[in-house]
């Protein structure tokens, strides 16, 4: 097996027995005494991961939807039950390092109920398919990122987006050119600027492609993950989670 695919076992069965069975003895299995922790929820190192786990409530549990590896990063995307009165939809990237985490980062959002697209934040094609396609992939969606999002160059969008089908899931987003375009019309008219400052993560595997950046939305400093399905060289879906960054955290380490 290659070492993305061992790490991505090590992240399932990790998070299976952490998340799902809530095992808090699985800290001591599968953290690595230095593990870095960047989540708003838990505290730093293997104290802080195990404090968490103890701290589930009954009937909590984890859905997953997608999982892609690149070298020693595992993303996961899915939805939490119980952190909260909603559910939490939620990306997870783990620094996997001798068979151990070592290091996770998330962004986290309520489930919302009616979209525009009429698509849900998590459905949609889940299967990594196109392996021979990941570096491709990720150098089409590095540019994008950086180009349009961050460069501004609107114009040239279509350099980088299929103009046959672009399905959201954003829920405030309706599919396709048109509806991209109408969402950012209406920031425009209400003043608010959408701006990507630092791309810090381009993860890649196959046809999906997950960014995080760092930027603002509006006056707000935002983290802004963006996952990406590529098909036939063109940007063709997405899926995204946009929270404020806050320096209120339970350690020292920053979201990023």
């Amino acid at each position: 097996m290659s070492n993305s695919t061992d790490n991505k076992q090590t992240v399932l069965t990790a998070a299976g027995q952490l998340f799902g069975d809530q095992d808090v003895s699985a800290v001591d299995r599968w953290a690595a005494p230095g593990y870095l922790q960047h989540s708003s929820l838990a505290a730093e190192g293997p104290d802080g991961l195990r404090q968490l786990v103890a701290s589930l409530p009954t009937g909590f549990r984890y859905d997953l939807h997608r999982v892609l590896a690149d070298g020693d990063l595992v993303a996961l995307h899915g939805v939490y039950h119980g952190f909260g009165p909603a559910p939490l939809v939620a990306f997870d990237i783990f620094r996997v390092a001798d068979g151990k985490l070592a290091e996770h980062w998330d962004a986290l959002t309520p489930v919302v109920a009616t979209t525009v697209s009429g698509r849900s934040q998590i459905d949609g094609p889940t299967e990594v398919t196109d392996p021979g396609k990941t570096e491709a992939n990720r150098a089409l969606v590095g540019a994008f990122v950086e180009t349009v999002l961050k460069g501004g160059k609107v114009d040239m969008i279509t350099d980088y987006l299929s103009t046959e089908g672009y399905a959201q899931h954003n829920p405030g987003i309706g599919d396709n050119l048109d509806g991209l375009s109408a969402a950012l019309g209406a920031l425009a008219e209400q003043g608010v600027s959408m701006v990507y400052d630092t791309v810090h993560k381009v993860i890649a595997e196959g046809d999906f492609v997950l960014t995080v950046s760092e930027g603002r939305f509006g006056a707000t400093p935002t983290a802004f993950y963006d996952l990406f399905r590529v098909q036939n060289d063109r940007i063709v879906e997405h899926w995204d989670i946009t929270p404020e960054i806050t320096t209120d955290l339970p350690h020292g380490n920053g979201l990023f």
